[in-house]
């Protein structure tokens, strides 16, 4: 048994590596250093498309065809307004009082690229639902480490799980990696996921 990656992992994400590992899939993190700025009335839908391949084309470029690369971006959209990472702890004390009491959607999309260049992709679409939340747990959630590199400031798997109502969709779309679409997308591009 070879120790080799079966995958680039184009992103720095504790929970993508978290996520792949119960797929079985061996893989190098390597984190994808690009443009996220976007593009003037660029729909949602593209937007993380976009990100996503530009993420698993970064990395074939960085490090080259030998095995293939994935690459994934994850928002939340909330009214028609993308809730990025949060700039500071004020941004994510007012994101998050934002989403309490109401239902948002979470997109991840999830490139891969083949060895032979052929680029897969595919994009999860899950409804969240948060019950009201306490402004005083969320002014104290603010000052916290968890919602400071999560989109939407939260994560559906930290303490902020414990107000969320009800997921439907991929609970692993929000997390930012959704596994049947990944595990579909692994297949298209060759890899056997046969566990380990």
């Amino acid at each position: 048994m070879t120790d080799e990656p079966d995958i680039l992992l184009a992103s720095a994400s504790p929970r993508r590596r978290e996520l792949l590992d119960l797929l079985g899939v061996r893989y190098r993190a390597w984190s994808a250093d690009i443009d996220e700025s976007r593009l003037a009335d660029e729909a949602p839908d593209a937007y993380v498309e976009r990100l996503a391949r530009a993420k698993a084309a970064a990395g074939r470029q960085a490090h080259g065809n030998e095995r293939p690369v994935l690459g994934a971006d994850t928002i939340v959209l909330l009214d028609g307004d993308i809730l990025g990472k949060p700039r500071d702890r004020a941004h994510a004390r007012d994101m998050f009082s934002r989403l309490a009491g109401r239902h948002h959607e979470v997109l991840t999309a999830v490139a891969v690229v083949a060895t032979d260049g052929r680029v897969f992709g595919a994009i999860n679409r899950t409804r969240v639902e948060f019950g009201e939340v306490p402004a005083h747990w969320v002014d104290h959630y603010a000052t916290l480490d968890e919602p400071m590199d999560k989109a939407g400031a939260y994560a559906v798997q930290g303490l902020a799980g414990q107000w969320i109502q009800r997921v439907e969709g991929s609970y692993t779309g929000v997390m930012g990696l959704p596994l049947f679409e990944t595990a579909e997308l692994l297949r298209q591009a060759g890899l056997a996921l046969t566990g380990r």
